[in-house]
């Protein structure tokens, strides 16, 4: 239950916080502290796969909640906080809050609270849906820093919801004084003054949260896991299901159980449906794509055996080394993305699925050496060495790759990592052209060409 508050919300003001007792006494209790949900979040690259390891990508987010709130009411924990991104933005239709309910509704029945947080892509200003949520849920405030109080466990959570997406202020300051007598958690959606990776949004310092006087701080925004700091504990949980191959690794939420003031255990739960791993493949040694397909396969063999804990395993292969066969290579990309995918199936169901296999091997041969042939290939090469310094080639490059690569969708343009597409979207178009010439050539003397 909610306790004394000043309202029937659960919020606390300045002035009954003053008032509370200045001894915890003795009290237990357990919570998890969550961030990132992102729920139906639209999955970057997966428009053009189809199939049951697809789907199954697709709805990731949701299983993974729902995984959370099942653990939740198994470990009979006294609540839940969720430190911002419940949502992704803004709803394509009611069916994704109507999930929510539901899960809160499960919680309810079960007597557990869930405090909740908006970070930035689930702001105020991004959520133009709204459905009421079950009264175990309570929000906080976007205009001020909100306190809430569960009088029965002495805990207080204070924190500050985001208005709108971009937040550049530091919103510590404004955070009310700990509450004494009281397990005080601050809940915050923050970068910490600008981690890789993340718009800098709230940015502040360990500093300003440590010097704040709270036990614990729910932080939330950062998509890879940290315990940053110990008494106080200052804690961003990563996110609960990764989204794609930049969020690699175990994903889950932490649970924290709490002593007379002091964590005594503090536990991941790993709520993850769907894992991600970078699979970096040698072919330095092989003689020929046969080769390269037996070792692609022992990969994905050993990866699921080491990191899929039973999960479906989504896989990035990227094939390196200095090799004699980087132009087969690089011709026979589309087959060996299908024996990758025919290995991964052959492993057995829901064990790995191949996202994309990427060509990163580097030839062995000197380009020079087969540049200097005066046959039509060769006549071929030294055209294109030459072209990356024709302005005239490259100004018209810059005007039809360039129209065409401002046109693709932001989730294309941003994170892109096939080398030759980023590129193009950088406008080096002297690399776009040095990078066709091994393929060229692979194509042009394969058998059957």
């Amino acid at each position: 239950m909610v306790g004394r508050a000043a309202s029937e919300t659960g919020r606390v003001t300045e002035r009954d916080a003053d008032t509370t007792n200045t001894g915890r006494g003795m009290t237990s209790f357990r919570f998890i502290h969550t961030a990132d949900v992102h729920i139906d979040s639209p999955l970057i690259g997966l428009t053009r796969h189809e199939g049951p390891a697809a789907e199954r990508i697709r709805s990731a987010t949701r299983e993974a909640f729902d995984n959370l709130i099942g653990q939740a009411i198994d470990e009979q924990v006294a609540f839940i906080v969720i430190a911002g991104d419940l949502y992704d933005g803004d709803w394509r239709d009611f069916h994704t809050g109507l999930f929510v309910s539901l899960q809160m509704g499960r919680l309810a029945k079960a007597g557990i609270q869930a405090f909740v947080l908006h970070g930035n892509h689930d702001a105020e200003s991004q959520i133009t849906k709204r459905l009421t949520l079950p009264d175990n849920v309570s929000v906080f405030s976007a205009r001020k820093p909100d306190s809430f109080v569960l009088d029965e466990l002495k805990v207080a959570l204070h924190g500050q919801s985001f208005r709108q997406r971009d937040v550049t202020d530091n919103l510590v300051p404004g955070y009310p004084d700990p509450v004494s007598g009281m397990y005080n958690i601050g809940v915050l959606h923050t970068a910490l003054g600008g981690m890789a990776g993340h718009e800098n949004y709230a940015p502040c310092s360990l500093d300003d949260l440590k010097a704040k006087g709270y036990d614990y701080w729910a932080l939330g925004h950062v998509h890879n896991g940290h315990v940053l700091h110990e008494n106080p504990h200052v804690v961003f949980p990563g996110n609960l299901q990764g989204r794609h191959i930049r969020e690699t690794g175990p994903k889950g939420a932490h649970l924290v159980a709490v002593e007379d003031g002091e964590i005594t255990d503090f536990t991941t739960l790993h709520c993850d449906v769907v894992r991600w791993s970078r699979l970096s493949v040698p072919v330095d040694d092989c003689g020929g794509p046969a080769e390269v397909s037996d070792r692609i396969r022992q990969s994905i063999e050993q990866a699921v055996s080491a990191e899929a804990d039973g999960r479906l395993l989504a896989c990035r292969i990227e094939l390196t080394g200095t090799s004699n066969i980087h132009g087969e290579l690089l011709a026979s990309a589309e087959n060996l993305m299908a024996e990758a995918q025919a290995a991964a199936l052959g492993i057995g169901d829901d064990a790995a699925w191949i996202e994309r296999l990427i060509v990163s091997t580097q030839p062995r041969r000197a380009p020079s050496v087969s540049a200097d042939h005066q046959d039509a290939l060769g006549d071929l090469r030294n055209m294109l060495a030459d072209a990356g310094k024709d302005e005239g080639l490259l100004q018209q490059l810059a005007s039809d790759i360039g129209e065409l690569s401002r046109r693709l969708p932001t989730d294309l343009r941003t994170g892109v990592e096939d080398a030759a597409l980023k590129a193009a979207i950088d406008g080096d178009y002297a690399y776009v052209i040095d990078h066709v010439q091994d393929y060229l050539s692979a194509r042009l003397t394969a058998p059957g060409q």
